[in-house]
């Protein structure tokens, strides 16, 4: 089912599944599936369930309402179907897609809803899912998503999470998790919820925390218009300020890579590698408020965010084979420095802070691309400031030390945006990960703030792997490279998950460490998939027939 690839990219007046109404400060965005309108051929979207496309849509409408419409402090997700709310992930789909495709895909839709907490939690963004029909699946994980879920109390919506009782597999989209670390749910509630395929519904859905409320179907939109409004009251967006129009990026495609503005990728078919190569500001930047709205979405750091955000998820969905990526910058270390203090001094105005959010989840969806990352640091490299955040997501740095030609030698450097404002999902900076939070060493690299360190300086305060001179630079790096194409996979993906994310748990490394390890073990288990597994049986007449032993 991945032949075609998939482009991330789409506007409103392209939607095939949402509808985005604003009014004033609540925004409401409206799931009316088009059965028909599926991204791969084989199956019908019945029931308001979605796939990929569904969620693309649903991801770059939360992106508009962010940058687009400032004024709006709260979104209510909702449907215009009778009866139904969202039955989930198309079961015919995930029956019929590669292992790579469901794992991806999930991926993807954990994203977007974490996304939705965290725009909630940092930019003054709530969401309300008014859930007016029956709630299923991935439609009950999109709206526990959500700071509140009201559904109608009709005598016949409820909830539910059927994973396990009808298709073998677990809820793939945070649901195990957001019933324990966010709602609460008291375990032994959560278990005959978990494993009961006809949901919970009414004042038992409320006592047991599975909603924040209920209202009968007279009462249904008044009540959300009441809490969409008690939300709104939370939040600190303004109300009167210009938005941004998020215009088509300025992209080409070819056989062998991507060009954008401020990002290009270059890719190796023969050594699997792909170079991402991110460039500095250049030429004179915006200064002020005022100027940096008129720029609009050609602000460096919005547009080189945008850029780099859709680079990776083409590459991780369109290009499977390709599995180490190099992490490149090039340009003008004090232009990314400057451009850091810009946003530092402004970082109260609304189209910053939102700016800094999506710089803090594009660098955070480099961190869970499973992919091996390799950051070079060479001649003409920038990785200072918020873009070292890119080496510090690597799972290597090599930077080359050019002791006879020191002012050709590259430097890197840090800046108070390395110390907290764009987090990882543990909610540690990438340098408190790297020293297991050690007070003494953060403390001797912020220490060189305002200093550009070159390779031995980088090396002797921990911020860099290796070293190696122009002389052993090349073939240190196509060693490294060469050894890592040669491991496996699979292994490299639970190795680098379980390395990366040394620090504290959330709520979110823990939704993304299940989708790694028990969902994805769970897809490949003949009892999901196999010829009579429940996934691939679902809707044929044929009972599942499942091997007994525990393992």
């Amino acid at each position: 089912m991945t032949t075609q690839q998939v482009n991330y990219q789409t506007s409103p007046e392209q939607y095939k599944h949402w509808t985005l109404a604003c009014e004033g400060a609540v925004a409401t965005l409206t799931m009316n599936v088009n059965e028909e309108g599926g991204l791969r051929e084989g199956y019908k979207l019945k029931l308001n369930s979605y796939d990929l496309g569904v969620d693309i849509e649903l991801h770059d409408a939360v992106q508009r309402i962010r940058f687009e419409h400032p004024e709006v402090r709260t979104v209510v997700i909702t449907s215009s179907r009778d009866r139904i709310f969202c039955s989930g992930a198309n079961i015919f789909m995930l029956g019929k897609s590669t292992h790579a495709w469901k794992v991806n895909f999930c991926k993807f839709t954990n994203e977007t809803r974490n996304g939705l907490e965290d725009s909630s939690r940092n930019e003054g963004l709530k969401f309300l899912a008014a859930v007016n029909g029956a709630c299923a699946g991935g439609g009950y994980e999109l709206a526990a998503a959500c700071d509140e879920i009201l559904l109608v109390d009709d005598r016949s919506s409820a909830v539910s999470l059927p994973e396990v009782p009808l298709l073998g597999v677990l809820p793939g989209t945070g649901g195990l998790t957001r019933l324990t670390d966010k709602r609460k749910v008291r375990h032994d509630h959560a278990d005959i919820f978990c494993t009961t395929s006809e949901g919970v519904r009414g004042q038992r859905a409320v006592d047991w925390k599975l909603v924040d409320a209920i209202a009968k179907p007279a009462q249904f939109k008044d009540a959300v218009q009441q809490r969409a409004q008690q939300l709104t009251a939370q939040s600190d967006r303004p109300a009167d300020a210009q938005g941004v129009k998020l215009n088509p990026l300025n992209k080409t495609q070819s056989d062998n890579g991507l060009e954008y503005t401020q990002v290009n990728v270059a890719i190796d078919r023969v050594s699997r590698t792909a170079t991402f190569t991110v460039r500095a500001p250049q030429g004179q930047q915006p200064n002020s408020v005022a100027a940096i709205v008129e720029a609009g979405e050609q602000w460096w750091p919005l547009q080189m965010a945008r850029e780099l955000d859709d680079a990776i998820l083409h590459m991780r969905t369109n290009e499977t084979e390709i599995g180490t990526w190099l992490l490149k910058t090039v340009g003008d270390a004090d232009a990314v420095l400057a451009m850091d203090e810009t946003l530092l001094a402004n970082r109260g105005h609304w189209l910053v802070r939102q700016t800094i959010g999506m710089m803090r989840r594009t660098f955070a969806r480099l961190d869970v691309s499973s992919r091996s990352l390799f950051a070079l640091i060479d001649e003409g490299s920038c990785f200072a400031g918020s873009l070292l955040e890119v080496a510090l997501a690597a799972d290597r740095s090599y930077m080359l030390a050019l002791p006879d030609s020191p002012e050709a030698a590259p430097k890197i450097a840090v800046s108070e945006m390395n110390f907290g404002l764009l987090p990882m999902i543990t909610t540690q900076s990438r340098l408190a990960r790297r020293f297991y939070d050690g007070q003494a060493d953060v403390s001797n690299v912020r220490e060189t703030m305002g200093k550009k360190l070159d390779a031995d300086e980088a090396m002797a305060l921990g911020l860099i792997t290796a070293n190696p001179d122009d002389i052993d630079w090349a073939d240190e790096i196509r060693i490294a490279v060469e050894e890592r194409a040669s491991m496996s996979p699979d292994a490299l993906t639970g190795l680098e998950a379980n390395l990366r994310f040394n620090g504290p748990e959330t709520m979110e490394t823990r939704i993304f460490g299940r989708l790694s390890a028990w969902q994805n073990w769970i897809f490949i288990r003949p009892n999901a998939v196999g010829e009579k597994g429940a996934l691939k049986v679902y809707g044929s007449g044929d009972k599942a027939q499942f091997d007994m032993n525990r393992v």
